[in-house]
């Protein structure tokens, strides 16, 4: 059962801290935090790829990428293992962040602990909830990040990481490519991929 009181507060605190982020992208004419768009459609997207998503789910799915900005790229080696150091510190911190949140409104160390094992994929391949949360997050990815990697990645990378991306997701998720907007170059792509 949810705790609304415990559960706003915290997608409160939690939007407020993702709303600082310096880096904006325009929606409709106006500008907007990127983080806190990117937490808002991927929780919109848990919310399709599950029909009655858990507490923990919607949680870690505003807070898996909280504060992002925070950890450049470029202060690890620009090579495979600096990008996975990378994405592990993201993750912790991330999960780190999320469950200082939780505790601050008043969850326990029950809910902390599976929002942070979701955050951390702690659970990947058996857990619903975490290939729910995987696949929403490449939705949006390929949904809204995608198109502006083209031209520095190149045809051959982009479709190296675009399956990596497919193996990732489950066939449920998968099943929502073929729906996202896409532009052509980036549709063709994800088909040379997937195909």
């Amino acid at each position: 059962m949810t705790d609304y009181t415990f559960f706003d507060r915290a997608i409160q605190s939690i939007d407020a801290a993702n709303a600082q982020d310096p880096r904006t992208e325009l929606v409709d004419g106006e500008a907007q935090p990127k983080e806190l768009l990117f937490a808002q459609r991927v929780t919109g997207w848990v919310l399709k790829l599950v029909d009655d998503p858990s507490e923990a789910l919607l949680l870690s799915a505003r807070g898996h990428t909280i504060r992002r900005w925070k950890i450049a790229r470029d202060t690890y080696p620009k090579n495979k293992i600096g990008y996975r150091e990378w994405r592990n510190a993201l993750a912790q911190f991330h999960a780190d962040e999320t469950a200082a949140i939780l505790h601050e409104v008043g969850y326990g160390d029950e809910m902390i602990s599976q929002v942070s094992a979701l955050i951390l994929r702690k659970n990947l391949p058996g857990d619903a909830e975490a290939h729910a949360l995987e696949d929403a997050d490449c939705l949006v990815f390929l949904e809204t990040k995608l198109a502006g990697y083209l031209d520095d990645w190149g045809d051959a990378k982009t479709i190296n990481i675009l399956r990596k991306t497919a193996a990732k997701m489950t066939a449920e998720g998968l099943g929502f490519v073929s729906s996202l907007d896409l532009d052509a170059r980036s549709l063709e792509l994800v088909e040379k991929a997937t195909s």
